[in-house]
């Protein structure tokens, strides 16, 4: 008796510790993304691929993190780190194969403002000039990268807690007008906060609620300080990036690499600063002294965490919008998926990490992650090949950039926003599909260009939900349907060949940003169920009895499902009865749930539409011209899938 009693035991701790070590595994696949994709990298297709795309990578990060550093009023050379650190732990944590974190302009704007409070100016003059025993930069300086480093490990801490808080499902309340609005607005401000730059005159620094009307203010004031041999050289700059840009992209599938003009507009520049002598002969500022080597690790002071938590705040929200905005694009591009909970996670750490060497904050940015998509880039060993010649930059090359003239830079971060700023294209989609969401976006642009990125991001937000609160309420509910009626109809009309291929879901809600994606899932599980079955059915009762679907609200669908033919054309019919509203996001779930069939060989036809839905749907998809998709009824869909029906069969009977 003892000896089964312990040899139950022990077999109940050999399932424990097994089941243990299967979760600790899933838990670590889970947390840390790179064991799984890294197990199945396959050297052969796509080790080139990664090592070219990470070579122009790092070109853009070696310009964009001098420039951002500028931006972030710290030395450049703290932005060689910041585009070296958050990249690594990106790479381990994070879930986007093609996001490019680093250096970002939204973040480094946002942190400039703690920065030029806690350590102005002004305090240059009163502070020794003597170096510190840190890389021999200054005291004034040691102590701006100690504001920044404090601001990027705050926002990465609340990052990190809210992880753990699980808010990443919340973000669905960020709406794509949303974040377009704010960004555009976002880079608006960094465009205005190089003008000093390309103009070569000399400007206070600006900030605070309607700063963006007063940076204006002073340079038509001081329109006489503007140095011509900076203005010309800025738009010299313009214009070749703009050009050499413009080519690449139009001949990016005849040629295998794209002309790196970032860097050689640098060296260009820097070559001719040195000849020319322009700093003494025509007063340009320059960059200046870049130390060789990495710092050892310090951690940020704590003391100042309470003066820089609203900064953090916006570092913390506006950069993981942005960010999260590129991993799902190209996921959705890609095809592959994203957890936004452990996007929280990745970039909280590459922020915390990052602080300890006096890094400022970081974020995924539009233009890098662009560059991964037209180079081929396959994962993020892209992004670690590129911090290996960073890492060349920071040891070798990085004291050469001295005479490079900052108008060059601030050319290199304008053209750079360009993604951003023609998101005022956006305006006219908006405005063809629901004129609400161009509202939302306008305010949201006008509020994040008065006031900041973050104070535009809440605004958008709360209106986005006031609005979808005020219009829900006056939703008229879907009237429940004669189903003996329809029954009737389909009996009489229809041969139960035909019928078995035929499902009908009527929509009870508003389709929105709410409920868009659970609507999306559903329908596909849907889909997916009816596919796998096999079995058809005894009688037309069944048949008939499974046809209407008639229970989507707020996505949920019932578990009843069309048992058809597996080899069978099936057709699905979405009965917008009830489909009361709409928005932009509900519009293109919408769109792709047609492509989605589309590709699944499942015709989709649409019953009962509105005039503005028909028009939205059409101005958004590029929708299939040669088969009708919108019908007044169910039965008129119906019928149409019937006369398809006989067609095919006449034609086959023809071709025998």
């Amino acid at each position: 008796m003892t000896g089964a009693k312990r040899k139950k035991k022990s077999m109940l701790w050999s399932k424990m510790h097994t089941l243990q070590c299967e979760d600790i595994i899933q838990w670590c696949r889970r947390r840390l993304p790179i064991l799984d994709w890294a197990s199945h990298y396959n050297l052969k297709e796509n080790l080139l691929p990664d090592t070219v795309s990470g070579m122009m990578l790092a070109l853009q990060q070696v310009t964009q993190g001098l420039a951002f550093a500028v931006l972030s009023s710290v030395h450049p050379v703290f932005g060689l780190y910041g585009s070296l650190f958050p990249a690594i732990i990106y790479a381990i944590f994070g879930m986007g194969r093609h996001v490019a974190t680093g250096t970002f302009a939204l973040t480094s704007l946002i942190s400039a403002n703690a920065v030029e409070r806690i350590v102005p100016q002004n305090i240059q003059n009163l502070t020794t000039q003597s170096n510190t025993s840190v890389l021999g930069l200054s005291d004034f300086e040691m102590q701006r990268i100690r504001v920044a480093a404090a601001v990027s490990f705050l926002g990465g801490v609340i990052q990190v807690a809210m992880f753990v808080l699980q808010l990443g499902s919340a973000t669905f309340i960020v709406t794509e007008p949303v974040i377009s609005a704010m960004t555009t607005g976002a880079a608006t401000h960094v465009v205005t906060s190089q003008v000093k730059y390309l103009l070569g005159i000399k400007m206070p620094y600006i900030s605070g609620p309607l700063g963006f009307f007063y940076i204006y203010a002073y340079v038509f004031e001081n329109i006489k300080s503007v140095r011509l041999e900076a203005l010309l050289l800025s738009l010299l700059s313009i214009v070749v990036l703009v050009l050499v840009k413009e080519l690449n992209e139009q001949f990016k599938r005849k040629i295998k690499v794209v002309l790196p003009v970032d860097l050689v507009l640098i060296i260009a520049a820097s070559f001719a600063c040195y000849c020319t002598n322009m700093e003494n002969t025509y007063g340009l500022e320059v960059v200046g002294h870049i130390p060789q080597g990495i710092p050892s690790p310090r951690a940020p002071p704590m003391s100042i965490l309470s003066a820089v938590i609203t900064e953090a705040f916006g570092v913390a929200l506006v950069g993981y919008v942005a960010s999260l905005a590129l991993a799902q694009g190209s996921a959705k591009k890609f095809k592959y998926s994203i957890d936004d909970n452990q996007e929280f996670l990745a970039h909280g750490l590459s922020n915390i990490v990052s602080s300890f060497f006096f890094c400022i904050p970081s974020a995924a940015a539009m233009g890098r992650t662009a560059g991964l998509y037209s180079t081929g880039a396959k994962t993020q060993v892209a992004c670690l090949i590129s911090c290996i010649f960073v890492l060349i930059v920071i040891y070798a090359i990085g004291p050469l950039l001295y005479w490079l003239p900052m108008c060059v830079l601030a050319s290199i971060i304008v053209v750079g926003l360009k993604g951003m700023l023609i998101q005022f294209r956006d305006l006219k989609k908006y405005w063809n599909v629901d004129k609400i969401d161009w509202g939302i976006w306008v305010s949201t642009y006008v509020f994040t260009i008065c006031f900041a990125a973050n104070v535009g991001l809440l605004f958008g937000v709360v209106c986005t939900i006031a609005i979808v609160i005020g219009r829900f309420p006056r939703a008229m509910t879907l009237s429940i349907k004669n189903m003996k009626e329809m029954e009737f109809k389909v009996k009489t009309e229809m041969e139960s060949e035909t019928l078995q291929q035929v499902k009908i879901i009527s929509i009870n809600n508003p389709l929105v940003f709410l409920n868009a994606k659970k609507f999306y899932t559903d329908l596909m599980n849907i889909i997916q169920k009816e596919n796998a079955c096999n079995q058809p059915l005894d009688d037309i009762s069944k048949c008939e009895q499974n046809t209407l679907l008639n229970s989507l609200s707020n996505g949920n669908c019932n578990e009843e499902a069309l048992q058809s033919c597996p080899n069978e054309k099936n057709s699905l019919i979405l009965d917008c009865s009830g489909f009361t509203f709409f928005d932009y996001s509900g519009v293109s779930m919408l769109v792709e749930v047609y492509m989605d069939c589309k590709g699944r060989n499942v015709d989709v036809l649409l019953a009962h539409c509105t005039a503005s839905l028909i028009k939205a749907m059409k101005y958004y998809g590029n929708l299939d011209s040669e088969k009708p998709i919108f019908f007044e009824s169910v039965s008129a869909a119906i019928s149409h899938i019937h006369a398809n029906k006989n067609l095919s069969k006449l034609n086959d009977h023809s071709e025998v």
